[in-house]
């Protein structure tokens, strides 16, 4: 078996080159921390996940890509976002980002997501981070001496890499998990979603292209709809739901999410003149947790550690807050640093997940909704709930982040007596 081509042992090795690896790839080599990134498949590739949150552009600037994303975002098709919207039942309410609790940055992109991963890896690439794309890793053994990665390149031969520290940013493959027996049930309940892009030809009065659109079914709450636009006049269209809302129906994946959108009346006008761009796609049971984020010698980043759900798009920013945290730890541990990884790893990233979890549950139980769709709210409880839209589930002087479960099922019940 042949190691990598330069022979030499890296100090960390990245499996993926997603939005999670190619932040941390870039944030370790900036500290002159010998990095390389194997990713399995080729860029551009497809990828859910497009709308990203404003404290994403926190983590891009640090790395030194935001400025990358501003200036080519037109010519890729990306988005300016300053908010979100939300629909149900002919009720229509947004969100201002400029207009939050937290400081830091208001407004952020809709991005498709191919033409966003390979713009960060080749910006990368451009800075010095090594990425070798076609490397598939099979086994991953962790000793005293370190970590030996081996596997499969595209064209069929092996491949062995030796490094100090391992980082899995494997998103939906979750390939640690797998290898190391570290998935754990969830918590939340198995759901299926169908999506695809359109070519949407919406009328400018019909549609925020500024803002995610999420439309609430109008008889089951817990069945959602994002409306994500591009720039070049396409959508990225979803709807989630539990399974057993979409058996028995006997549908295929295009005439599925068409039949879905028809029970939607203000969705459906708004895509009155759609075509779809793409076949349709299916994912279910996506929700993922494990029972450790990290372990000798290795940690987990993003999907590959906890993923909880699409609706509040916090998926890129917990991938990015999981990178920039286990880029700092490692930095610290190689420059002969105690680190502890459930204080200065652990800990941190699930606060904010576990903020996200609440308003996911929120969502789905109903009390979030109730929160949302109050239609008198008072401005500054909207300005911090907006913050955690926002992606700032980190910033503890918000109490909606402070004490995010008593909080909402305090103000829930407001919101309903009122």
């Amino acid at each position: 078996m042949r190691k990598d081509d330069s022979g030499d042992k890296v100090q960390v090795a990245i499996i993926g080159a997603g939005p999670s690896g190619t932040l941390a790839a870039t944030l370790l080599h900036r500290q002159g921390i010998k990095v390389r990134v194997l990713e399995k498949g080729h860029f551009p590739r497809f990828s859910i996940g497009e709308s990203l949150l404003p404290q994403s552009m926190v983590y891009l600037d640090e790395a030194g890509l935001g400025d990358a994303v501003a200036s080519q975002a037109k010519e890729l098709g990306f988005q300016f976002k300053n908010g979100a919207a939300f629909r149900h039942r002919g009720r229509y309410i947004d969100f201002d980002f400029t207009d939050k609790f937290s400081p830091g940055p208001g407004t952020t992109f809709q991005v498709k997501r191919a033409a966003f991963d390979k713009l960060l890896a080749d910006q990368a690439q451009a800075l010095g981070v090594d990425i070798r794309f076609g490397c598939a890793i099979e086994t991953v053994a962790i000793t005293d001496d370190g970590a030996t990665l081996c596997g499969q390149d595209d064209k069929s031969q092996p491949y062995q890499l030796d490094a100090d520290f391992v980082l899995d940013a494997s998103g939906f493959a979750r390939v640690l998990p797998k290898l190391f027996d570290l998935e754990a049930p969830s918590g939340l309940a198995s759901r299926q979603s169908f999506f695809t892009h359109v070519k949407d030809n919406a009328h400018p009065s019909e549609l925020d292209r500024n803002k995610i659109l999420i439309s609430v079914h109008p008889e089951h709450r817990d069945i959602w709809y994002w409306l994500i636009p591009f720039s070049d006049g396409t959508c990225s269209l979803g709807v989630v739901g539990e399974a057993r809302y979409f058996e028995g129906r006997n549908l295929d994946n295009a005439a599925m999410l068409s039949a879905l959108v028809a029970e939607e009346p203000g969705l459906q006008k708004v895509l009155a003149r759609a075509e779809f761009l793409n076949p349709v796609n299916t994912l279910k049971g996506y929700s993922a947790k494990v029972k450790s984020l990290y372990g000798k010698g290795y940690a987990l980043l993003g999907n590959a550690g906890e993923f909880l759900d699409p609706v509040f798009s916090s998926g890129v920013t917990i991938a990015f807050t999981s990178a920039s945290l286990a880029a700092n730890t490692l930095a610290r541990q190689f420059r002969g640093e105690a680190v502890d990884w459930q204080r200065d790893f652990a800990e941190p990233l699930q606060g904010g997940v576990d903020v996200f979890r609440t308003y996911v549950e929120g969502w789905y139980d109903g009390l979030f909704q109730d929160v949302i769709f109050y239609p008198s709210p008072q401005v500054q409880i909207k300005r911090m709930v907006c913050s955690i839209l926002a992606g700032y589930a980190w910033d503890k002087t918000n109490p909606y982040v402070k004490e995010s479960s008593r909080r909402l099922g305090t103000l829930a019940e407001i919101c309903r007596a009122g």
